[in-house]
Order: C-alpha cells, then sequence, then structure tokens
C-alpha cells in the first residue's frame, strides 16, 4: 500500500482552555476522495486551518508522503502542492478570468523595465484549463468573474490549484450555496481531480453529494471523528444519523422513557 500524501495523526488543538480538536487521526491518498462530514461546529473549519497551515496543532503530527511535515504557514502548506479551496472560489469579481487564474504570478512579455502583463497568454492558459475539466461555456479569458455562475467561479478556483501543481486539494464546502445544476458541475470537477491523481479533501455537510464523489468518509462530532468508514461500509440514513447524534439521541429517548416508566 502507498503511502498518504496527507496524513494528519492524533492531532489535537486548542484556543486556551478551549478545546476545539480530539484525537483527529485521518489520511487521504492519491486518486481518492476523503469527505469530511460535519454539522456547524463540528471542528471543519479549524481542522481544514490547520490542514493548510493557518493554525499549527496543539499536538500531534502532520505527514506528507509519511514523512512529519509541520505546516507553519499557507506558503508553506502551498509548496508542499496543498491547495484550498473556499466556498465562493476565493475568485475576484471584479477581475478578468486570465487576471484571476494568474493574479500574484502574472506572465509577463518584453524585457527588464519593459515587460508588461501577457494578456493573450493568460487569457489562453486560463481557458484552456478550465475546459480541460469540462466548463466549455467560459471561452473568453476577458470575461469578468462576477459574472460567472458559483459552480463556474468553482471551477475556475480548482482549475488554477491543478494548473500550479496541487497534490492534495482543499474543497471547503463547495456545493453548499449552489442549485443542483451547478453543484453536479463541481461534482464532476471533483471526480476529474480524483482521476488525476489528486488527493481530495471534500468538506461537507449534504451527504448524498459526498456519497456522489468519496471514497473515504470520516464524521466529526464536536471537534472528535466519530466514525471513519469506507465507500458502502454504511447507507445514506447511517451517515445522516451519526452526522445528526443519532446515537446520543437514542440513548437520551431510552433515559426519558426509563424516568417517565418509573414514575
Amino acid at each position: 500500500m502507498s503511502n498518504p500524501i496527507l496524513a494528519l495523526r492524533a492531532v489535537n488543538k486548542s484556543f486556551g482552555p478551549i478545546d476545539v480538536l480530539h484525537d483527529i487521526t485521518l489520511e487521504v491518498k492519491a486518486g481518492e476522495v476523503l469527505c469530511l462530514l460535519g454539522d456547524n461546529g463540528a471542528g471543519k473549519s479549524t481542522l481544514i486551518k490547520i490542514m493548510s497551515g493557518v493554525h499549527q496543532p496543539s499536538s500531534g503530527v502532520i505527514e506528507i508522503d509519511g514523512v512529519a511535515c509541520p505546516l507553519p504557514s499557507p506558503r508553506a502548506a502551498s509548496e508542499q502542492g496543498i491547495a484550498t479551496v473556499h466556498q465562493f472560489g476565493g475568485t475576484f469579481p471584479l477581475m478578468s478570468i486570465g487576471r484571476s487564474f494568474f493574479v500574484g504570478v502574472e506572465p509577463t512579455k518584453g524585457w527588464g523595465p519593459f515587460k508588461v502583463y501577457d494578456r493573450r497568454r493568460a487569457n489562453a492558459i486560463a481557458v484552456k484549463a478550465v475546459q480541460e475539466f469540462g466548463i466549455t461555456r467560459i471561452d473568453d479569458g476577458d470575461r469578468l468573474v462576477g459574472g460567472l455562475s458559483g459552480g463556474e467561479r468553482q471551477s475556475l478556483a480548482i482549475a488554477r490549484a491543478v494548473h500550479f501543481g496541487a497534490r492534495v486539494l482543499i474543497l471547503d464546502e463547495p456545493t453548499a450555496a449552489l442549485g443542483v445544476k451547478q453543484a453536479t458541475h463541481v461534482l464532476r470537477i471533483v471526480n476529474e481531480a480524483k482521476r488525476r491523481g489528486l488527493a481530495v479533501v471534500f468538506i461537507t455537510h449534504q451527504v448524498m453529494h459526498a456519497m456522489a464523489v468519496g471514497d473515504h468518509f470520516a464524521v466529526l462530532i464536536r471537534g472528535a471523528v466519530a466514525a471513519d468508514f469506507k465507500k458502502g461500509e454504511k447507507t445514506r440514513e447511517e451517515i445522516t444519523d451519526l452526522m445528526a447524534g443519532g446515537a446520543s439521541m437514542a440513548s437520551l429517548e431510552a433515559e426519558i422513557e426509563s424516568q417517565m416508566a418509573q414514575a
């Protein structure tokens, strides 16, 4: 078995006296989608920030390719090939597609002090990269990002991450604010990223979307991994029940029934 590209081993995170993550152990391999499921407040956002170098764990180890590798900053995570795409794609509505695709690393032409932004080259590369992910409606790199749908913005951000060498793609609730058609586009792109051999961490609270693309699943409840299982090992109803704290609810109901019987 190959080493996972990214792994967390017994990771804990506290902010002062508040414990946020408890003994998190997870791994994701090339060509695999790890779905992190959990309701609001489950600890998903903090976990994303640890994976992307924004926060450092209070204890535990982060491994890259089987070797301990601290991520002291987002730049360090990026240098290891970890790219994070947030819910609205991290794009710039008033920029063109080509400019947004290359923001910070713009291609230039000319020489010395006479170098200028190479708009034609940037547009051609950006449009080609997005179309390779199946979004053929985008054919003009001068078009403003603000005119794209939510799904197209996600596509642009994912295509950009892949173009610049991402090996691990962390997707933070990419379908949360999208309609059915747009969400379907994003799920297709997730499958395409998996086909290309990327390790994908797909954070969501929508079980159907997770089941459509996931290979490996982890359910977070109050900062801990409540369940860790492979595709096909649990039904949609079982996963939903886990996320809702079904076991706790069942225990509470049994306790109430017992008290009523004794009354």
